[in-house]
């Protein structure tokens, strides 16, 4: 009995992708460098803010590169695996997302995606990212909260999409449903912001007093 390896690529590269997503760079980063675990530190989250305030800007930064990276390399794996292939290098980047936001590691209860997704957009549409990362930090300054920022970020950048990369490639399909469906994941992560949010209840931005929205 043979192995046709050519017909596994898609499926080895969608595992590999959600495998890569799941490492829990936050976890590993706070533990090493705080020595604490910080899912029962600060907000619970793994995210990179979270990781700062519990084990050091430093971390936090490291964290929020490391996580931006998982998305990157699913994505450009992908291409290499299945030679650029669109359809593959979006859902590339979907999966290393859900490894993110639901890691095997963390019994499935992972961090909120904003990072992993834009390291996929990155690679995916460059343009795209650039101009939700803008959208992001102007919303950020004007209103304080980088939730909020988050999700202007991610529930535009299916339009920066299809205006800025659909023109000039095909099918455009394929590229705006994949990140209608990566945005979709970060907004349902932020379930928990937008309730603050829509109550008054959510903390604003502060470099004094920083608080988790990573």
């Amino acid at each position: 009995m043979t192995v046709n390896l050519t017909s596994s690529l898609p499926a080895l590269a969608l595992l590999l992708s959600y495998l890569l997503g799941s490492i829990p760079f936050g976890v590993i980063l706070a533990k090493f460098l705080g020595g604490a675990d910080v899912r029962k530190a600060g907000s619970g989250n793994i995210g990179a803010t979270n990781v700062a305030r519990v084990a050091g800007p430093a971390a936090g930064v490291l964290t929020l590169l490391l996580d931006a990276a998982k998305g990157w390399f699913a994505v450009w794996l992908a291409a290499r695996l299945m030679h650029g292939e669109t359809g593959f290098l979006v859902a590339a980047g979907f999966f290393a997302l859900l490894g993110h936001c639901f890691p095997l590691w963390l019994r499935f209860r992972g961090g909120k995606g904003v990072a992993t997704a834009a390291g996929a957009f990155a690679t995916l549409c460059p343009e795209a990212m650039i101009a939700a990362l803008i959208l992001f930090a102007l919303v950020v300054w004007f209103w304080r909260y980088v939730s909020l920022g988050s999700l202007a970020a991610a529930a535009t950048i299916p339009l920066f999409v299809y205006f800025l990369w659909a023109p000039h490639f095909a099918p455009p399909n394929v590229m705006t449903l994949g990140s209608l469906a990566i945005s979709a994941v970060v907004i349902f992560q932020h379930r928990g912001n937008i309730g603050r949010l829509v109550r008054g209840e959510e903390p604003k931005f502060s470099l004094s007093k920083k608080r988790d929205e990573a």
